[in-house]
């Protein structure tokens, strides 16, 4: 079985990181990430880009509303995610419409991904 570990922290501490705090913080985490890598468990590493990047397609209203920002309700949680592989912002919006129209209520988020490391754990 695979799991996502979603990491939260508050982001204007991590965003006010100098670089060399932020170099200090990978260095410990490319240690652990290391080792699970070495044991076939590490799978894709993904590091979203600030919440000022997102986009969000409220998919409860007809139309559905294409918001700047992270504006899902405090009340949903992140219950996961897709990794898509677009040329721009309105390739993946069309992508986030038709998965709205699958899936009725609720927001998607669409961030940017900063790629740290392209692991891969073992079925």
């Amino acid at each position: 079985m695979k799991y996502a570990i979603l990491c939260y922290h508050d982001e204007k501490v991590t965003c006010a990181w100098s670089k060399e705090q932020d170099d200090a913080v990978m260095a410990k985490l490319s240690v652990v990430t290391s080792k699970l890598e070495k044991q076939g468990k590490l799978g894709p590493v993904a590091r979203l880009l600030p919440t000022t990047a997102a986009t969000t397609l409220r998919k409860d209203r007809d139309p559905p509303l294409i918001v700047d920002g992270p504006f899902a309700e405090t009340k949903e949680q992140l219950l996961g995610f897709y990794v898509v592989d677009c040329a721009n912002l309105d390739e993946v919006l069309g992508i986030a419409k038709d998965l709205a129209a699958a899936n009725p209520g609720g927001a998607y988020e669409i961030r940017p991904i900063g790629m740290l490391s392209p692991g891969a754990a073992s079925s």
